[in-house]
């Protein structure tokens, strides 16, 4: 499900769950645990995954088991993003396929991205399935995409190539597949030679004004109601909807 490998100090997060990384449960725990785990070691980390997809997002299929699963998901989702996101080393992806929905978002909460230049796809087509953004995920967007291309991103449900990913702010370099957890692996070296607690301080700095508007009241009773959202039936509908043009299941 999660390698997990040190490099001289670098920390090397390998998601290798099925053939598209589904962001289910297990991985999201996974995950979280193995960032709480190396960051008293790691002097910066590294997110990858296997095969052709660096991840899919949430499995759909699954999403529509139960409520509580829903509300499980969501809850170590937002565990994984919050730990990833405010993550006090230096992160950098390594985006080796299609980065779509939470698998963009994942990738767009680090501080790097390296994606591949040949056929890949990220956005987060979260509207098209019919699932509203969770508070902190949005916040990673908006961290990551200028306004304009922040709305035609969630609004129209947009995936982009790499090189328009480029070009918006969503990746910020391109490399073959064959060198891009090489080079990620580059940068990540280069970001750790930056004094850890310099970086730390900077980071937190920068991370500022996400923390105080998640912490906003307005906020909180908009994220309370995207829960809701979830588990409603118009919502689980347009999900199963999605599923089955999308997937045929």
């Amino acid at each position: 499900m999660l390698e997990v490998k040190h490099d001289n100090g670098i920390a090397i997060l390998h998601m290798r769950h099925g053939k598209a990384n589904a962001l289910d449960t297990e991985l999201c725990v996974a995950l979280k645990d193995a960032l709480e785990q190396s960051q008293p070691t790691a002097k910066a980390l590294v997110l990858t995954g296997a095969g052709k997809i660096f991840s899919a997002g949430v499995d759909l299929v699954r999403l529509l088991e139960s409520d509580a699963y829903r509300r499980a998901l969501l809850q170590s989702l937002g565990q994984l993003l919050d730990r990833l996101f405010f993550y006090p080393r230096p992160v950098v992806a390594a985006i080796n396929g299609h980065a779509i929905a939470g698998g963009c978002i994942l990738a767009c909460a680090a501080d790097h991205r390296v994606m591949i230049q040949e056929a890949a796809r990220i956005g987060v087509p979260e509207l098209l399935v019919g699932v509203p953004f969770p508070a902190l995920a949005l916040e990673i967007m908006r961290a990551t995409a200028a306004p304009y291309h922040l709305q035609q991103l969630m609004y129209r449900g947009l995936t982009c190539e790499p090189s328009q990913a480029l070009t918006w702010g969503l990746v910020d370099e391109l490399v073959d597949k064959e060198r891009v957890l090489e080079r990620a692996l580059e940068r990540a070296r280069e970001l750790a030679t930056i004094p850890s607690r310099s970086f730390e301080l900077t980071k937190l700095q920068a991370r500022v004004p996400s923390r105080e508007r998640l912490a906003s009241p307005a906020i909180q009773e908009a994220d309370a109601q995207v829960l809701q959202a979830w588990n409603s039936p118009e919502v689980v509908t347009a999900i199963r909807q999605y599923v089955e043009r999308t997937l045929g299941k």
